[in-house]
């Protein structure tokens, strides 16, 4: 064990294995393992999309691992998160992704990133907090663990939720960048077919979706049946789509 990071309230840790050093969110953490299963489906969706997002991996926390940092808030911590944790491919050279960065961005890159925000309703990538770091002259996708924003809580979820096009795009560090979103749409769409979701559900180990009583079996089929929904034309993240639905109506 390395160091934690000790911003904001999940206290991840850089974890030193056999394979290598690794970015880990732990189990324990606050809002975990929600977090967990946004981070491991929206990982799987980038994939397929071929944005560029850290590696992901489990990683087991044993009972006994030690901490460099001798915190007694980070024990506590790991002693709540022996288990299955996740870690990350770990970038030593990257840096943070700055609002200023925003001209350097393809905009065909930059507009799959923003579609991919809008589907999922991912609330950050703002210039205050973009969750975007450059390595080796690329640009990868972080910390994605607030969205998808509906299964945070699931009992306000309705037959429409999936259909809301309340997404702030116009707060997109990105926006400015994104002029192709028309021109990738159909593409996009066609990269995250069922088969594809379910495969970055089913992605999920069963443990970080049981607790509470809850079959993990029915919360994937959920998942799966919520991103569909959203995927349907006219897709309610796309500028423009408040008219399409009118058109509709």
């Amino acid at each position: 064990m390395l160091r934690a990071d000790r911003r904001g309230s999940s206290w991840p840790v850089v974890v030193d294995t056999d394979a290598g050093l690794f970015y880990t969110k732990l189990r324990g953490a606050a809002q975990a393992p929600a977090t967990l299963v946004a981070e491991i489906i929206v990982g799987r969706l980038a994939d397929a999309l071929g944005l560029a997002v850290p590696a992901r991996v489990l990683i087991d926390i044993p009972p006994d691992l030690r901490a460099d940092d001798p915190h007694e808030e980070l024990a506590e911590l790991l002693g709540f998160s022996v288990g299955r944790s996740l870690g990350f491919q770990y970038l030593p050279e990257a840096r943070n992704f700055r609002e200023s960065d925003a001209p350097r961005v393809d905009a065909d890159v930059a507009s799959r990133i923003v579609w991919l925000d809008g589907l999922i309703q991912n609330p950050d990538r703002t210039g205050k907090n973009p969750n975007m770091l450059w390595s080796h002259d690329r640009l990868w996708l972080i910390d994605h663990g607030r969205e998808p924003r509906f299964h945070h809580r699931w009992s306000g979820v309705t037959e429409d939720s999936p259909r809301s096009r309340n997404w702030p795009l116009g707060q997109h560090v990105l926006r400015s960048r994104a002029t192709r979103l028309r021109f990738i749409d159909s593409e996009q769409a066609a990269l995250l077919d069922r088969r594809v979701l379910q495969s970055a559900v089913d992605a999920v180990p069963d443990e970080y979706l049981s607790g509470a009583g809850v079959d993990a079996a029915r919360r994937r089929a959920a998942y799966v049946a919520f991103l569909r929904k959203r995927l349907k034309e006219p897709r309610p993240f796309l500028p423009g789509a408040a008219a399409a639905f009118e058109g509709r109506s």
